[in-house]
């Protein structure tokens, strides 16, 4: 489970999140929806213990990040906004330098590694540097060392960003095959994305949460019972009227 308490982070004059709360259980996949700036990424890297924050709290699988960091992350695969990676590595020894950070030993290891280059598609590239990958493969290697350790915890900021269609479908395929017994978090721009994988969503603006509800209760706020038209209407403050029926509907 992750529990987020009242969770804030300031940069000087500028609240970046503001005083978040929300939890998030196991089958769960949520996606966490926002406008550039909302504050989406620098919510992930709190979660994630890359990020301190001003105020309030996280707890991953039971352990609070920032009194217990080795142990929460120890349950949280992170794919990061971008991917970074070692660009002067080859694919192998980045994967196995990530099962050696992660603990992973003998048949184990072995077999983690055989998982995630299959499931990525990566054998084709192993011996490559990584700074001769396409955007689309550096994706992937993102991803593959997200899920090399089978955490219970996957906190994935822009997953398919460069995939290409197939990619993306494979992806997403991926997504939904670990879902049932696992918590995962997508940032994303691709609204589509968060019908094909999401079984919540989050809307946040200006570091706060605007909506919170199943992908398919937020677009039958719309007429046309289309998300992006709802998600709009929410970022941009025309959803006012339609946030206070819904949270007269939880009432």
């Amino acid at each position: 489970m992750i529990e987020i308490n009242r969770l804030t982070k300031r940069y000087g004059a500028l609240t970046a999140v503001d005083d978040l709360s929300f939890s998030v259980q196991p089958g769960e996949v949520l996606g966490f929806l926002g406008p550039n700036g909302a504050g989406k990424s620098t919510t992930m890297k709190m979660i994630t213990g890359f990020l301190a924050p001003t105020s309030g709290s996280v707890r991953v699988c039971g352990h609070d990040v920032e009194a217990q960091p080795l142990a929460a992350k120890a349950c949280m695969g992170y794919l990061p906004e971008g991917a970074p990676a070692y660009a002067e590595m080859t694919v192998r020894g980045f994967l196995s330098f990530i099962a050696e950070v992660r603990g992973l030993d003998g048949e184990r290891r072995k077999q983690r590694l055989d998982d995630v280059i299959a499931r990525l598609a990566l054998g084709g590239v192993l011996e490559q540097m990584i700074e001769t990958l396409s955007k689309g493969f550096k994706r992937r290697v993102g991803l593959a060392q997200a899920l090399l350790h089978d955490p219970p915890v996957l906190i994935l900021d822009e997953p398919t960003d460069g995939l290409d269609p197939n990619q993306k479908h494979e992806v997403r395929t991926l997504i939904n095959a670990m879902a049932k017994d696992k918590i995962i978090v997508i940032s994303t721009h691709i609204l589509e994305e968060v019908d094909a994988v999401c079984n919540r969503a989050i809307i946040i603006a200006n570091g706060r949460i605007l909506a919170d509800d199943t992908p398919q209760a937020l677009a039958q706020r719309s007429a046309s019972g289309r998300l992006d038209e709802v998600f709009r209407a929410i970022t941009t403050g025309q959803g006012l009227e339609v946030q206070t029926r819904q949270e007269a509907v939880h009432a």
